[in-house]
This record gives C-alpha cells, structure tokens and sequence, in this order.
C-alpha cells in the first residue's frame, strides 16, 4: 500500500472516528503491516497547513482528533447553540476544575475548598463519564477519591494532564490581583475561591459549555 493511500485512509479514519484515533484502533483497522500514527498525523498536519484549511489534528486523550481551529469557535458556538451538547453549570465546572488540579481527592476535601455540599455536582459529574473514583482514601472512614477521565480529556482538548494551564498562565489572563488571589486562595490553597458560590443550587442543571470544538 502506498504512502498517500495509507494517509487518505487515515484521514478517513479521523474523520469519521467520533473518539480520538489511537495507534492501537489502526493497527486494527489494517490487516497488515499498519503505518505510524503519528508520522501520518504529522504529514496531514503539514499539508492542512499549506492548504490554509479551519481545521487541524490535535493530540487529545492518547490518541489524534480533527477539530476546529480556535479563531472559528463563535462562529460553530451559534451553530451549536441548543443543539444538546455537553453542558455543565457553573458549580460543576469549578468542582472540576479542583477535581482536575488536585486529583486524588475525596469529597471532603472538595467541600472543604468550595465551602459547600458537593454530592449532587460529583454525581452530574460521574454520570457524564468526566470523574471517574481513583480508590479510597487511607484515613478514617477510607472516603471515595476522585480523579479526572480520558474523557475530561477529549472534551476539553487536552492530550494529558500536564497540558492544563499553570497557575501563573491563569494570573495572567484573569483581570484583577484580587481574582487571582481568590484564585489560588481557592484552587490552590483549599479556600473558598468565590464566597457567591455558597449560595449556589446544587443540581444537575447544565448552564455552561466546556471549551472544546470539534470539526
């Protein structure tokens, strides 16, 4: 098989594949003698470049997907507007987001940094395959620990954990130095990082869009 076909099949395969592409669903697909994953990814890559196309390959939760590039996200945000895609609201972003920095961690340990009950916004989370529980804790009464899913990882873009934002990357784009010192106050130090957030509705209302477009 040739180099372009092997590329044209590949290209097919992320375009239709509606997780992330691994090296191991290609070796799968091909009966025999499967190519490179990634050297294929980084030729389309090359060549969407040059052909100065709204979309690109990104390394998401192991594997490769085709998604849209970031300059065309208000245009595909109407499109998608009420079309039932993944929402959550504003309380179980923020419980994620303490999930995804400090993970393992028991529920506690997450009421203990929002400063509210947290039951309802973990199950919203579990049901939507984005937490998933990493084991119990060894202290008393041994409370469940979670963690972050590949899941997580698709939707948001990410290709690892390491890739989410460090803390000074987050001061810098947030405005004020009183947000960012309820930032690190809550996120990173165990604090409550918004004191509105007490008053807040746990349920599993969905008012909030995580920021991940697909092509």
């Amino acid at each position: 098989m040739q180099e372009k076909e092997q590329q044209l099949i590949i290209e097919a395969l992320l375009f239709a594949s509606p997780e992330p592409l691994t090296q191991q669903q290609v070796n799968l697909v091909f009966e025999s003698d499967p190519p490179q994953l990634k050297t294929v990814v980084e030729a389309l890559q090359e060549k969407y470049s040059q052909g100065g196309h709204a979309f690109e390959i990104q390394a998401v939760a192991g594997g490769y997907q085709i998604t849209s590039k970031p300059a065309y996200e208000v245009w595909i945000r109407r499109l998608l507007k009420g079309s039932g895609r993944l929402l959550l609201s504003s309380a179980a972003l923020e419980t994620l987001a303490i999930v995804a920095y400090k993970q393992p961690l028991s529920r506690y340990e997450i009421e203990a940094i929002r400063g509210v009950d947290c039951s309802g916004v973990l199950k919203t989370l579990l049901s939507r395959g984005l937490i998933k529980i990493k084991g119990r804790d060894k202290g008393p009464g041994r409370p469940l620990l979670y963690g972050t899913t590949d899941r997580f990882l698709e939707n948001f873009g990410l290709a690892r954990l390491s890739d989410l934002p460090k803390l000074k990357e987050i001061s810098e784009l947030m405005g004020s130095a009183e947000t960012r010192e309820k930032f690190q106050m809550g996120i990173f130090s165990g604090e409550d990082p918004d004191a509105q957030s007490k008053n807040e509705e746990e349920n599993t209302s969905e008012t909030a869009e995580p920021n991940r477009e697909g092509a």
